[in-house]
């Protein structure tokens, strides 16, 4: 992960534990959350649902945006020292507004995986409610999982699991 002082608009989404930074991969796998809730007891959300939607999709645009520049997630706002050390509204900070990225040089997959899931997963919520919605973020994350998960794919590792000469790269 490097710091970086970017021009890429990173509004919206979710600010982490009541301060004013956004943490990519707690608000990746929240959205990741959100969604399967819905995939999976959508129907008990009643007339609840579509506000379950509008706040999976505050997340999923929020991590499009993220995800905007090829071969490049944004995965932190805010430098969480600082922001720790004051407690304002958001519409009231004066702290930094630092951005952290992983890149091909500065690799972190693991926020990387989260991110392309809960792309992922909400492409799975807005299937039929917004399908056009629903293929830029399955789109997204292919593309992330691509570039930025350069692992072998499940059926690799599976194959390799079953070979006990093989060794793992």
């Amino acid at each position: 992960m490097t710091n970086v002082v970017a021009q890429v608009d990173l509004t919206g989404g979710y600010y982490d534990a009541g301060d004013n930074v956004k943490f990519g991969f707690p608000m990746a796998f929240t959205a990741t959350l959100m969604s399967w809730g819905l995939i999976d007891f959508g129907r008990s959300f009643g007339p609840h649902r579509e506000e379950a939607r509008k706040a999976v999709r505050w997340a999923t645009d929020y991590l499009m945006k993220a995800t905007a520049k090829p071969n490049t997630v944004y995965v932190q706002v805010g430098d969480a020292f600082r922001d720790h050390a004051c407690w304002e509204r958001p519409e009231d900070m004066d702290t930094p507004r630092t951005v952290y990225k992983v890149d091909p040089s500065h690799p972190g997959s693991d926020v990387a995986a989260e991110t392309a899931a809960a792309l992922a997963a909400g492409s799975i919520v807005f299937r039929d409610a917004d399908p056009a919605y629903s293929k830029r973020l399955l789109d997204r994350a292919v593309a992330v999982r691509e570039r930025q998960c350069p692992l072998a794919s499940l059926a690799e590792l599976l194959s390799l699991a079953d070979d006990n000469s093989a060794v793992l790269p």
